[in-house]
């Protein structure tokens, strides 16, 4: 009896007796390195740097623009003081140092009405009571410097008189598209402004705002219609002047032999 009752025991605890999972299955040499090749690829693939966008190269002046650049160069019209170029039929600034070295360039928007005068008055007038006709940015030369506008807004006046002056965009009618219109290749639909020069936030801040911060400068506004030479006069003797300061050979003879 005792001996079946040991046997019995016996069997009971081989049952309950805790059965050892295998071990598991170390990773092979391949897998380890599968995962160390995609752990690589994948950190160069984060160090691999963006692709740079190429700037943009300058865009060629005008004609026009290119007569009114040299002339104030040699001539030192802009007093050494910087200068900026509006071509009108261009939509476009030209931005130069002191010395006529050219800096940048950017769009413009401007007055919705093509003409070169302002209106007299135009400068007294609330926006609202300013007619289509009148929405003009007048040409010519302005001595141009830092002032604050409606709004306790730091602006460039070109003309304080006549109110016009260069700045961003302003946050206004959405309807009118006027960042679109800025960045759009049409030249035509950059006319928007009451008068005012509109230009990009980049340019102004970083271009212009630090040469014409301290001491202003000039801005030169071509015209839409009339003669380029009846808005800047000077212009007309200019190629004289040029002849004049190139060196005759003949004279240079004459001089040395005497």
């Amino acid at each position: 009896m005792i001996r079946a009752f040991l046997a019995l025991a016996g069997i009971m605890l081989a049952a309950t007796t805790p059965v050892h999972a295998a071990p598991a299955k170390a990773p092979s040499a391949k897998s380890k390195s599968a995962k160390a090749k995609s752990k690589a690829a994948k950190g160069k693939a984060a160090a691999k740097p963006a692709p740079v966008k190429e700037a943009e190269p300058p865009r060629p002046l005008t004609p026009d623009a290119m007569r009114v650049a040299e002339w104030v160069s040699s001539a030192g019209d802009n007093r050494a003081l910087p200068y900026i170029i509006i071509d009108k039929q261009g939509a476009h600034a030209f931005l130069f140092d002191a010395k006529g070295k050219p800096l940048a360039d950017a769009p413009v928007l401007i007055g919705i009405a093509p003409g070169d005068d302002a209106t007299p008055g135009i400068g007294s007038k609330n926006l609202s009571e300013i007619g289509p006709a009148e929405k003009t940015t007048p040409a010519g030369r302005f001595l141009a410097k830092f002032g604050v506008a409606a709004g306790k807004q730091q602006v460039l006046w070109v003309d304080y008189a006549t109110s016009v002056a260069l700045h961003t965009i302003p946050p206004g009618n959405p309807k009118e598209k006027r960042t679109q219109r800025m960045l759009s290749p049409e030249i035509s639909d950059n006319r928007i402004t009451f008068g005012c020069i509109n230009v990009p936030k980049l340019f102004y801040r970083q271009k212009v705002s630090p040469l014409f911060r301290k001491k202003g400068g000039y801005v030169y506004i071509l015209p839409d219609s009339k003669p380029i030479e009846e808005v800047f006069p000077r212009l007309r003797v200019q190629p004289f002047l040029k002849a004049a300061a190139q060196p005759q050979g003949g004279e240079a003879a004459v001089g040395m032999n005497e």
